[in-house]
């Protein structure tokens, strides 16, 4: 007689236990166990894109302008504008192949690097333009400044030949005082004189003022010198005969002043003279007259 399965009893092949309930549900031991499953497939991690050309690009791009506006720099401005062209080119480049997200920035860079090249040449060109005029000007004045050293020198050259006259001939000092020394004539001493020694030839010279401006000047010569034909200080000679007469004082327009002086030459060195007048030696520089003494 077959003993009757339940439903719930062991399977076929299970050895069965005796003291087991055959209506115990079946042990899970021998059965296979699965790991749980996630209820959704875990995320791939994606890559995020690099933004360092398009920011380094703006960067460099706004460098460039702000030393661009400084013209005498232009010589560091364009170092960072062409660095944001090439940055900035690269990363629209990143930018159209999907690999950054900042394009503007590197549009911005690019645009901002090409403004600054412009910048800088153009400070290049302008600097070469007021080097050059700087240095044109620096030369004209350099000329000028020969030239009206050379026209000074050459007016104190003619000024001072104008004032190297022969006997005779008549000098007009700026104040308006016609100046006049006569050719020598022999002159001599009395038995009292002071300053001709015997062997020596004495000439008087003459010296006519004649004021032509419409004032008064003033005439403070003091006295002629004389040298002799060596160059010599010739001695002035004072004797009692009254026939010497000193210019001093104020000439009043149109008016004229005549001085008498006697020197003493050396007998060797008689040939020749030059006499020194200035009507106002602290105003005026003297006029030299000079010729042969007969």
């Amino acid at each position: 007689m077959t003993t009757p399965v339940s439903p719930g009893g062991p399977a076929s092949g299970e050895p069965s236990s005796p003291d087991r309930d055959p209506w115990a549900p079946p042990s899970a031991e021998g059965v296979a166990h699965e790991p749980p499953r996630a209820p959704y497939a875990p995320a791939v991690g994606v890559a995020q894109p690099s933004n360092g050309m398009g920011v380094a690009a703006l960067v460099l791009g706004l460098v460039g302008c702000v030393l661009g506006v400084f013209i005498f720099l232009f010589w560091m401005s364009w170092v960072p504008a062409v660095l944001a062209v090439i940055f900035g080119g690269v990363g629209l480049s990143r930018a159209r192949s999907g690999r950054v997200t900042n394009k503007g920035m590197s549009v911005a860079g690019l645009v901002l690097g090409i403004i600054g090249l412009v910048m800088a040449v153009a400070s290049l060109l302008l600097t070469v333009v007021l080097v050059d005029e700087a240095r044109t000007h620096i030369k004209e004045v350099k000329t000028e400044q020969r030239a009206q050293k050379k026209a000074a020198e050459e007016s104190a050259a003619a000024e001072e030949k104008a004032r190297h006259l022969s006997f005779g001939e008549p000098y007009t000092f700026e104040n308006g005082l016609k100046v006049t020394v006569a050719k020598p004539e022999p002159f001599e001493p009395d038995a009292f004189a002071h300053g001709h020694a015997k062997g020596n030839k004495a000439v008087q010279v003459t010296v006519t003022v004649v004021n032509t401006s419409s004032k008064r000047v003033s005439v403070d010569t003091g006295l002629p010198d004389v040298n002799d034909a060596k160059g010599a200080s010739a001695e002035l000679v004072i004797d009692g005969s009254g026939r010497q007469k000193v210019i001093t004082g104020y000439l009043l327009p149109g008016k004229e002043a005549v001085g008498k002086y006697a020197f003493s030459l050396p007998a060797d060195a008689a040939d020749r003279m030059e006499v020194e007048f200035t009507p106002d030696a602290s105003e005026w520089d003297d006029a030299y007259w000079s010729g042969p003494t007969s």
